[in-house]
């Protein structure tokens, strides 16, 4: 059974796909079962540059950040995109990052995210809940 909002690797081609609604059906890709991406959350082992950190930037708005330390962003090894979910999970704000672009999510309107998750394309998937880093 596949969930709402689970993330799905194929072993083969390394496509990655999102649930939209719940289904009974077993997710296949090059003739192989799909992989369920269970996300890390202790970032210790990686000098802290994976786990997403909220803040609060100089107007006020949210900002997702990737690493307490900032995550390289170069041709070998970047973070694919940063995604955020509402509470109640009927909501998620979504981008896509590239090699040399800034390792960050600003959430410029009133969005009342749960959690957040980053795609890295060596070491995997990556989560936060916001309730974690709130003073």
């Amino acid at each position: 059974m596949t969930r709402r909002l689970e993330l799905y690797k194929c072993k083969v081609c390394n496509n990655i796909v999102q649930v939209l609604i719940d289904g009974v059906g077993e997710l296949v890709c090059c003739g192989e079962p799909m992989e369920l991406l269970q996300p890390h959350t202790n970032d210790s082992e990686f000098n802290e540059k994976h786990v997403p950190v909220f803040e609060k930037d100089e107007n006020g708005n949210d900002v997702v950040k990737i690493g307490s330390v900032p995550h390289p962003m170069v041709d070998e090894h970047f973070i694919q995109f940063i995604e955020i979910i509402s509470k109640d999970k009927k909501d998620m704000r979504l981008k896509y990052l590239f090699p040399a672009d800034e390792p960050r999510m600003a959430v410029n309107e009133p969005f009342d995210f749960d959690y957040s998750v980053e795609y890295c394309n060596i070491h995997g998937l990556w989560a936060n809940n916001s309730e974690r880093d709130e003073k």
